[in-house]
């Protein structure tokens, strides 16, 4: 896939959370695609991804995520994003990084880099 591509579907992707739907979002992976969120172990295979994003989101009542910047090179895409979160009525706003590894047009390997007391801090207030 094009670079172009691989960066289309990361907007989709993106896009994806914001209906708060895990089997729409582990849809993007490999069926052995690897999620890092790099504070926590990797999680890795479809049926472990939509667990892990299931119990993830549980809480979520709403999800909007921006994209600050987006850029690719073969088959990595990294983009830069402030996701915008209710989790329950507390607001989260997390500025975070993901690097993504391509493979034929989904995601093989996600790599999300990101300060996890600030998703915290506002849910322990």
């Amino acid at each position: 896939m094009s670079e172009a591509n691989n960066i289309e579907t990361i907007k989709a992707f993106i896009e994806a959370w914001t209906r708060l739907d895990a089997d729409e979002i582990v849809s993007f992976f490999t069926d052995d695609g690897v999620y890092h969120n790099m504070p926590i172990e990797p999680v890795q295979g479809k049926d472990a991804l939509k667990v892990f994003i299931q119990r993830f989101i549980a809480d979520w009542t709403s999800t909007e995520w921006d994209l600050l910047n987006i850029a690719a090179s073969g088959n990595i895409v990294m983009a830069e994003r402030l996701d915008r979160t209710m989790v329950g009525e507390t607001k989260v706003d997390l500025p975070c990084c993901g690097v993504f590894e391509m493979s034929n047009g989904k995601i093989a390997v996600w790599r999300d880099y990101f300060d996890m007391a600030t998703y915290t801090r506002p849910l322990t207030g």
